[in-house]
This record gives C-alpha cells, sequence and structure tokens, in this order.
C-alpha cells in the first residue's frame, strides 16, 4: 500500500526561510552530534515545477512530466560519498525522459541503480520494460535513452555511480538494463535489506566508515548483477563465465608487480592469444584493465582518512606501480588532478 503524503513528506522536514520563489525549499541535514556524518541535502519541491527542476540538478538532465501536475509535492534526500551519490526520492504521478538530446550534453558515463520501497514504478531502456514492486531493484545507463513511470505516490532510493566504481564492463551491465531483479529471491534477500538500511541512514554516510559502506554496497550489487546473468552457474555463457573469472583473478593479484598476460593466462589455462582476444572484444586491453582497476584501489585509498599517514608512493607501491612518477601521471590523466591534490582536496572538505 501506497503511505499517504503525510507519511511520505513529514512536517519535521526543515524547509529554509527566505527561500527563491522559484527553487525548490532545500535544506542542510547532518548526522547526532560526534558521529561521523555526511551532509544530506533535503530539496522539498511544493509544486510541479519546483520538483522537475530538482530531480535535473539532483541527477543528469531529465525531461519531466505529470498528468497530475496540481497539486504536486515531491521530497528528494540526498548525499554524495566518494563520486556516489544516494538518495532517496518521494513524489507522487510523474513521468521522466531521458532523451537522445540530453544525453549530448553530458560527457560522463554514469550507470543508476533503483530500488523501489513503496508504491509501483516502471522502467524502460533497451526495448525492455521492468515494473517494480518494493524491494525490486534494477538498473539503466545514462548514456542510453530510458523513462521511468510513476502512476502514483511512491518512495525509491537511487544510487548514480561513474560506470568505473563497478567491476563489470558496461556490455555486460547492458544486458540488464530495465530488467527486474527481486528482493525476496536468491542473494536479493540478502543485499536488498542492506541497500534499504543504507538509504534510511544517510546522515552516517560521511568519513571513511560511509566510504566504505558506499563502496561495499556497490560491491554487493556487482554480486547481485552477476547472479541475475548466472555468470558463475554451470548453465552461464562460457565466454562470460572465462571473463569473470579473469577480472575476478585481476582484482585479487593486482598488488603483485608480475601481474600481466603472460600469468593471467596460465592461471586459466589459455594462451595468451586468446586472453587478448577476449579483452579485445570487449573494447579493452588486458593492461589498460589491470592500470584502471589498479587506479580506482589508488583512488580509494588516497580518500580514506585511514591512510592519509601513508606516502602517495607507497599506496602506489601498495597496488602495483614500482614507478611513482609514471603513476602520478597515468592518474592525472586518468581523473584530471594529481594524487597529492586529490587527497589535499579530500582532507579540506572540497
Amino acid at each position: 500500500m501506497v503511505p499517504p503524503l503525510s507519511s511520505v513528506y513529514p512536517s519535521t522536514s526543515a524547509a529554509v526561510s527566505a527561500q527563491n520563489a522559484d527553487a525548490p525549499s532545500t535544506a542542510a541535514e547532518l548526522g547526532p552530534a560526534g558521529s561521523s556524518s555526511s551532509r544530506v541535502t533535503t530539496a522539498i519541491a511544493r509544486d510541479f515545477s519546483e520538483f522537475r527542476t530538482a530531480v535535473s540538478e539532483s541527477f543528469v538532465p531529465l525531461h519531466v512530466t505529470s498528468d497530475r501536475p496540481d497539486p504536486f509535492r515531491g521530497r528528494i534526500r540526498s548525499t554524495d560519498v566518494d563520486d556516489i551519490h544516494v538518495s532517496e526520492v518521494s513524489a507522487g504521478q510523474h513521468v521522466v525522459e531521458r532523451t537522445p538530446e540530453l544525453i549530448a550534453r553530458g560527457d560522463r558515463h554514469y550507470f543508476k541503480l533503483s530500488l523501489q520501497l513503496s508504491g509501483t514504478g516502471m522502467l524502460i531502456q533497451d526495448n525492455r520494460e521492468a515494473i517494480l514492486q518494493p524491494g525490486d531493484v534494477a538498473v539503466y545507463d545514462t548514456n542510453r535513452p530510458y523513462s521511468l513511470v510513476f502512476d502514483d505516490d511512491f518512495r525509491t532510493m537511487v544510487v548514480m555511480f561513474p560506470k568505473h566504481l563497478i567491476d563489470l564492463p558496461s556490455d555486460v551491465v547492458g544486458q540488464l538494463t530495465a530488467v527486474r531483479m527481486s528482493g525476496s529471491d536468491g542473494v536479493g534477500r540478502m543485499i536488498v535489506p542492506f541497500l534499504s538500511q543504507l538509504v534510511g541512514n544517510l546522515d552516517q554516510l560521511g568519513g571513511a566508515t560511509g566510504t566504505r559502506l558506499v563502496h561495499s554496497a556497490l560491491d554487493l550489487v556487482t554480486t547481485m548483477f552477476s547472479s541475475e546473468l548466472d555468470l558463475e552457474s554451470g548453465n552461464s555463457n562460457p565466454h562470460q563465465a572465462l571473463m569473470q573469472r579473469v577480472r575476478t583473478y585481476i582484482d585479487a593479484n593486482l598488488a603483485s608487480t608480475d601481474l600481466g598476460p603472460n600469468q593471467i593466462a596460465a592461471a586459466h589455462y589459455i594462451s595468451t592469444r586468446h586472453l587478448h582476444g577476449l579483452f579485445q572484444e570487449e573494447g579493452t586491453t588486458v593492461s589498460t584493465w589491470i592500470r584502471t582497476r589498479r587506479l580506482e584501489r589508488c583512488r580509494r585509498d588516497l580518500l580514506n582518512p585511514v591512510y592519509a599517514h601513508r606516502p602517495v608512493a607507497a599506496i602506489a607501491s601498495r597496488w602495483g606501480f614500482v614507478d611513482a612518477a609514471h603513476f602520478s601521471r597515468v592518474f592525472k590523466a586518468a581523473y584530471g588532478v594529481a594524487p597529492s591534490e586529490l587527497r589535499a582536496r579530500a582532507a579540506s572538505g572540497v
């Protein structure tokens, strides 16, 4: 049963006085005193125009329409953790569209994960439709057109993250867009409750603990995707199953300076030519994949206060980079900022 608006938008939500009449009311929340809290932003839309603005500002540019725009209320609570946007959206009937024209305006590639918390939603992408009931999960790609349809009051969790933060190639994740994944079956029974607790405690996602929790959530989501694709079962596509084993092996051995095509191929009883062919089919190379995964591990450590005392070169070495100067160059090329500068920004809260 869909909760009444009085429960979806509790009166305790703080609205900032003297707001701009053309913008949604916003308020910043902090966690309990003494906690490692995150900054949670709440946008309360008092009409449909405000909600439409809040949606595009919170995610990527979107076209939002409603058959019942008056009266309309909506709320978006959100926080950002290490380039991952976690939000809870509550609203009435509306339709969201990501059009080719809007896609052309952006230059970053995100995946979005939705967990339906109450009400019903429908996700449409890649000629597939997923009807989402409470507890259902679905993924979609912001670089391809999609639609979200909500016929009545609803509440949903949305996690938006860059594609490189998930340990699966984009084309593999693309097989799951607009596919309903149940929270009551299989691994979903363990993963969905964790996601629900995450969105219910946004104010606790600050600091190193929050970063680990959110990245753990993405790791669990990867497991859910792999289970849905049946990559690890005997009935799976042999090519996909082999690639999954190779990627898992690479992640487990990133710290080894010997990690390379010869070692990986030998560990999987295939030729290096076959290995290179597998990655070529996915539009990348073995070396590029290894470097990308190593850089991401380094980036996480640089942002983690637990490793604030550790020199940048030591972090690079920990993840298999033997040349500190080379590491700095490839890191800046990948993220647009030097490793030391990224760490300094994180320490200052920028």
